[in-house]
This record gives C-alpha cells, sequence and structure tokens, in this order.
C-alpha cells in the first residue's frame, strides 16, 4: 500500500509540477454514463500523455507503433495479456507495457478497472491498431 501511495504521490508531483495544477486522482469519478470505457485526460504535451481510464468489461487486443504506455491500476482486477502472456492485475499494480507489445484487458470483478495511463510521447490515438 506505501508503494501505490508513493508512485501516486511522484506521478502527481510530476504532473502538478508541468501543469502547475494539483488534482486528487484517487477521489476522481465518473459522473456521467458510459458502456464500456471511459477515458480523461489528467495532462498532454509533446513528451507525455497522462489519463484516467475505467474499463468495466474490456479493452480488445491492440499495439501502439510508437508509443509505450505505463500503467497503474487504482481499483478492480482484470486480466492483461502481454503478448502471448496473460497475468492478473489489481490496485497497487504497475505495467509497462512496450511499444509495439500486443496487449488487451478482460475485467474480472464487479468494480470497473480504475487506472492511471501514462503514454510516452504524447497519444493522439493515431498509433493504436487492433489485432484481430
Amino acid at each position: 500500500m506505501k508503494l501505490f501511495f508513493s508512485i501516486t504521490f511522484i506521478l502527481l508531483s510530476h504532473i502538478t509540477g508541468l501543469a502547475q495544477t494539483s488534482i486528487s486522482v484517487e477521489n476522481m469519478t465518473t459522473e456521467e454514463d458510459y458502456e464500456n470505457l471511459l477515458v480523461k485526460k489528467i495532462y498532454s504535451d509533446t513528451h507525455t500523455s497522462t489519463f484516467v481510464v475505467w474499463i468495466k468489461k474490456g479493452v480488445k487486443l491492440h499495439k501502439h507503433l510508437t508509443h509505450t504506455e505505463q500503467v497503474l491500476v487504482l481499483e478492480g482486477k482484470a486480466k492483461v495479456q502481454l503478448n502471448d502472456k496473460e497475468i492478473i492485475v489489481q490496485k497497487g499494480d504497475w505495467i509497462t507495457i512496450p511499444e509495439q507489445t500486443i496487449h488487451g484487458v478482460k475485467v474480472v470483478s464487479e468494480t470497473p478497472l480504475k487506472l492511471i495511463s501514462v503514454q510516452t510521447p504524447e497519444f493522439k490515438g493515431e498509433d493504436r491498431v487492433f489485432i484481430e
């Protein structure tokens, strides 16, 4: 638990230093209804993009051609496929997904998966390739 708060503090300190604002990611909620996936951008510049993401069911297999994605799980539990490997993730887990890594998510908890996604360089949604 201390590791979770330490990573969150470091991440928020980094975001705070760049954006000159402070937010409480842990207290962020979904005000609007969503079917499966809700993404809220926290910060973005040419070097990085940071999002809070809620997933009710899952995310289809895909890869990013030029992005590395770092994920910190805040709530929920899911099976995550990373190329040919499958892992279970839950609150406090940190995942690094290098560019070109095929990955997907299947939520296995009643609670939606809530996570922080940090993508480098800046993510504009243009390099996501879904795998059939």
